[in-house]
Order: C-alpha cells, then sequence, then structure tokens
C-alpha cells in the first residue's frame, strides 16, 4: 500500500501525524503542497470524499486575513480556487491510504486505518 501524507512540513499537527507514523513503523511519502503546490484532481477528490467544508481551513490564520468579499458566498468550486492560491488554507494533514484519506490528525482515526 502507497500512503502519501499531505501537508505543510512546518505545521505542529503535521508533526504530531509524522511522530505518530514513525512510531507505528508507517511507510510513507511526505508531500508538502506550500513548497510543491497540490493539484485541483486531488483537492476535487477531496472535497468530494469529505466536503469542501472539512477540507477547508477555515480556523487559520490565511482565511481569516481574506477580505469579506473573498469569504462570501463560499462553494466547492470557490474553496479550491481558494486553496490552490493559498495552499496554507487545506486542512491538515490529509493522509492519502489509497482507498481513502484522512483529513485532520486524530490518533485514534490514524490507528484503526491501520488494523
Amino acid at each position: 500500500m502507497s500512503i502519501t501524507l499531505y501537508g505543510i512540513k512546518a505545521c505542529d499537527t503535521m508533526k504530531k501525524a509524522r511522530t505518530w507514523l514513525e512510531e507505528q513503523g508507517v511507510s510513507y511519502s511526505f508531500h508538502d503542497y506550500k513548497a510543491s503546490a497540490i493539484d485541483r484532481a486531488n483537492l476535487e477528490k477531496w472535497c468530494v470524499e469529505h466536503g469542501w467544508e472539512t477540507v477547508l481551513n477555515r480556523a487559520g490564520t490565511t482565511f481569516r486575513k481574506l477580505d469579506d468579499a473573498r469569504k462570501a458566498d463560499l462553494d466547492q468550486d470557490k474553496a479550491i480556487t481558494l486553496m490552490l492560491a493559498q495552499p496554507s488554507m487545506i486542512k491538515r494533514p490529509v493522509l492519502d491510504l489509497g482507498d481513502r484519506t484522512l483529513v485532520g490528525f486524530k490518533p485514534d482515526l490514524y490507528a484503526a486505518a491501520f488494523k
């Protein structure tokens, strides 16, 4: 099984997820979407699976700093456009297990995924 962890290297939640995976001996590749960007196809796939409301990180500084006009009347297409322009707005981490993804880091959900 090929596993990819998507996120931003310096993020504290990412560090927790990486540490958990390493402590469990899970082999994975890391894709830093701030350094290497992210493609529309992955964002669309994640939004279909989880809903754009889950994938878009509204709690983050990058989103909160947007002017109200850009935050108004959001839908999936507008959210994806925002995330493509500023990948910091993507909730992290996204763990791609091949057949499904997990958004965010919760140790119990990761443990259940690797049973």
